[in-house]
């Protein structure tokens, strides 16, 4: 007989770390400085306020749900029992298809970030290089993935800690310029805010793709020891590593380097030298600041792709489980490894790769297709909780009896919904406002395809959306994938 069961094998501290290190990458490390130059200092921190307390109430909504139901298909999987099968298959599809094509992107900012040192090494040699070390890591276990994400995430928080120290030091005066700073930069000029409310908008967007891969915590549950334990942990973490490494981060930007400096303006994930971290790290004098966070921002994407290849794979593996993909993907290795989910999930992520070194455009438009899953992601998360804990206070079921139980409900899910909305609706507003066409059909591309899913599976299966008294919520409790 076939194994098509996943191994329970990660551990808490695997769990804490990837929820501590999981949103943290080049959104942090170098497009908080675009925020910082668009919108200001205060209203990058408005965006980044806001965005992380919706992250916030999004984790504590996808921890109340994976401690009573930990599975690997998380929120798609929610999204089936709590409102409707046809919306679990267009999430899952849709979530599958944003972390392979993201996979291409990553592997692609590797030998990117790589060429710093060795700029003439071929860069495909290089992408497909740590594609293989990555699904060797993979393959091997799920233990492999999460001490690999461990030490990743290890380095990723060190250089945040160190950069804060270093850096309200700086503010102090301590080190650096040896004269006291203070919040001089939120008042130069035209700060603390710059360009009005639609560049505080825009720096949402910005804000939003910073947070991505915070849900990837929900994907992990299906393989926790103890879920019930490490999963609750993980997310009583996330409300200060968002105080921590986010708004601190871009207070610290903000009250040493001016909105109008020009090395702020680098927004792409391989602007390394004028990462806000190197800035701050060159005014201190520390040798080889550019060379230091190069490599932080190395490990970064290498963490990224890794989270993305294992994501993926589970998500698919999920999904055949629950007869929405071929069988085949939900067989394992006797490690309990996805074996052929993981195979097409790296398949497809090299091919979007080579699309990208030889047929950009259609490349671009696969990665403004998978840009909104993200978000989308969120408000299943978000839906499905509301659905979620009314289903189960409609049934006679009592909180107190919840291993976690989410705060402020039903505020939470609410205002992710509604600030979800809204970063959708904002990724192209210049587009809507112009009414171009084209533009918008690539920009809202990801809508397209959700949409085209979720009709494909409602009108193959017939499925309706699921009354509150249909809601099978002990059935969902023992479901194991």
């Amino acid at each position: 007989m076939e194994n098509t069961d996943v191994n329970r094998s990660l551990k808490t501290r695997h769990l804490s770390m990837i929820a501590l290190g999981g949103s943290i990458g080049t959104g942090l490390f170098v497009a908080s400085g675009s925020s910082i130059s668009t919108a200001g200092p205060g209203g990058a921190l408005i965006a980044y306020v806001a965005i992380g307390i919706m992250v916030y109430f999004l984790m504590t909504s996808l921890g109340e749900m994976a401690t009573y139901m930990p599975v690997s298909g998380s929120f798609a999987t929610y999204s089936t029992k709590f409102i409707d099968p046809a919306l679990g298959f267009a999430l899952g599809w849709n979530y599958w298809f944003n972390w392979a094509i993201t996979l291409a992107v990553d592997l692609s900012t590797i030998s990117i970030v790589i060429k710093y040192w060795f700029p003439s090494w071929d860069s495909w040699k290089i992408s497909l290089t740590f594609l293989v070390v990555l699904f060797v890591i993979n393959i091997v276990s799920v233990g492999s993935f999460g001490e690999t994400e461990y030490w990743l995430s290890s380095i990723k928080v060190t250089a945040v800690i160190v950069f804060l120290i270093v850096g309200v030091m700086s503010i102090l005066g301590v080190l650096g310029n040896q004269h006291f700073v203070g919040l001089t930069n939120f008042t130069y000029k035209k700060a603390p805010f710059v360009g009005g409310v639609p560049a505080v908008l825009s720096v949402f967007v910005v804000a939003g793709f910073s947070f991505q891969g915070t849900e990837l915590i929900g994907i992990t549950a299906g393989e926790s020891a103890t879920p019930e334990k490490s999963i609750p942990k993980a997310i009583k973490q996330v409300f200060w590593r968002i105080l921590l490494f986010y708004i601190l981060s871009i207070a610290v930007i903000g009250a040493l380097i001016p909105y109008t400096s020009p090395n702020l303006l680098g927004s792409g994930a391989t602007d390394i030298a004028i990462s806000p971290f190197t800035i701050v790290f060159n005014k201190v004098g520390i040798p080889l600041a550019a060379g230091i966070m190069n490599a932080v921002i190395l490990t970064s994407v290498i963490s990224a792709a890794n989270s993305g290849l294992y994501a993926a794979s589970r998500m698919l593996w999920s999904m055949s489980k629950q007869g929405m993909a071929p069988t085949a993907f939900q067989r394992t290795n006797n490690r309990g490894v996805p074996l052929f989910s993981l195979i097409l999930t790296a398949v497809v992520g090299a091919i979007a790769l080579f699309t990208s070194l030889y047929g950009n455009q259609f490349y671009q438009l696969l990665v403004a297709a998978s840009g909104l899953t993200g978000f989308i992601a969120w408000l299943g998360i978000a839906f499905s909780h509301y659905r979620f804990r009314k289903a189960y206070l409609f049934h006679g079921y009592k909180l107190d009896d919840l291993k976690y139980k989410a705060k402020w409900f039903p505020f939470g899910p609410i205002l992710a919904i509604v600030l979800g909305i809204i970063i959708i609706i904002g990724q192209d507003v210049r587009s809507l406002v112009d009414f171009n066409v084209v533009k918008l059909l690539v920009s809202y591309s990801g809508l397209i395809l959700l949409f085209l899913c979720w009709i494909y599976y409602k009108v193959r299966h017939k499925t309706k959306f699921i009354k509150l008294e249909d809601i099978d919520i002990e059935a969902a409790k023992k479901h194991k994938y």
